[in-house]
């Protein structure tokens, strides 16, 4: 069982930066993919960014390519987010979530745990 809180979301101006943290519970953490969702009442969930659990291989959606980067402190149980060049479409609910299977985190279905998420807002 693996439990994620995520913080560090806010108000922020276009053109700033953010850095999401989760925080994982459980010795089980350093076995999980981790990955990075955002969600908009005007759209379906989607994935920003991922990272294995030994946190070689990064996925990065288009989306957010060149201007975040996902990481992770196995003996802190935490991954981070950092999202830099902020825009106004980067407004949305960003979500932590673990899975057994790194290759099929996109999908959420694979997804064993989420967090509750953390509200993003960026203004213009």
């Amino acid at each position: 069982q693996v439990q994620l809180v995520e913080s560090g979301g806010g108000l922020v101006q276009a053109g700033g930066s953010l850095i999401l943290s989760c925080a994982g519970s459980g010795r089980a953490f350093s076995r999980y993919a981790m990955a990075w969702f955002r969600q908009t009442p005007e759209k379906a969930r989607e994935l920003v960014a991922a990272i294995n659990s030994g946190g070689a291989n990064i996925y990065y959606a288009d989306s957010v390519k060149g201007r975040s980067t996902i990481s992770r402190d196995n003996a802190k149980n935490t991954v981070y987010l950092q999202l830099n060049s902020l825009k106004p479409e980067d407004t949305a609910v960003y979500y932590c979530a673990a899975s057994s299977v790194y290759s099929a985190i996109w999908s959420e279905a694979n997804v064993d745990y989420w967090g509750q998420g953390t509200q993003v807002t960026v203004s213009s």
